[in-house]
């Protein structure tokens, strides 16, 4: 399996001013370098159309963002705030997240392709319903993180803590699993087709027994 592609960014950005942090209906943000600022939204219910094209983000916070048919294409984030961001029917191509921190996020009937998720905090994110096709998540934190639905394509979970995760109604493709942590997840119907490393299964026996109503005893 491939990695995802590298987004395509120029070397010379142009600074984010104060216009391009305050995000409008129908903005257009291209090759834009934002740093340590804090984002604002024109309509307090979240703003709907939003592109960002080429750019890149370095300790920017989003959190608390609503964005409704966003794109974000060729992006990269770093160290980026992206907690409890809501990004509904959405859609992220080539896009790098590293080190950043996005619990509670929430990409509901989003798509996603040629995604790279590094490092970040990403406990209760929400992929409902979400199409990931050839997405990698390394060394992250997925604790009570919800795939509930989500069609999965050549996704891999790399050293990632699972516990908890709830896959229930996911359809998975070329889906692989190694050094993650996978007690408690829900949804075992779903991983059907899943390539699991050996040393992961084990950590599936106590969801598989709870689901088929097995006590496990000293």
């Amino acid at each position: 399996m491939r990695e995802p592609k590298t987004p395509r960014i120029p070397r010379r950005l142009t600074p984010a001013g104060k216009v391009e942090r305050h995000i409008r209906h129908d903005g257009k943000y291209l090759s834009l370098e934002y740093g340590a600022d804090t984002l604002s939204m024109d309509d307090p219910d979240g703003v709907e159309d939003v592109e960002f094209d080429r750019c890149r983000f370095t300790q920017t916070v989003f959190s608390g963002l609503v964005l409704h048919r966003a794109g974000l294409a060729d992006c990269a984030f770093s160290d980026a705030d992206l907690a409890n961001l809501r990004a509904f029917n959405s859609r992220m191509f080539n896009v790098q997240i590293t080190n950043a921190r996005m619990t509670g996020m929430q990409l509901a009937e989003s798509g996603l392709r040629d995604v790279l998720v590094e490092g970040c905090r990403a406990d209760l994110t929400g992929f409902r319903f979400a199409h990931l096709r050839d997405v990698v998540f390394r060394d992250c934190n997925l604790t009570e993180a919800t795939f509930q639905s989500a069609e999965m394509t050549g996704v891999r979970f790399e050293n990632c803590r699972l516990g908890g995760a709830q896959f229930s109604g996911a359809e998975m493709r070329t889906v692989r699993f190694r050094g993650c942590d996978l007690r408690g997840v829900a949804g075992l119907d779903s991983f059907r087709g899943a390539i699991v490393a050996s040393g992961d299964a084990m950590s599936l026996l106590d969801a598989f027994a709870a689901e088929l109503g097995i006590t496990i005893e000293d």
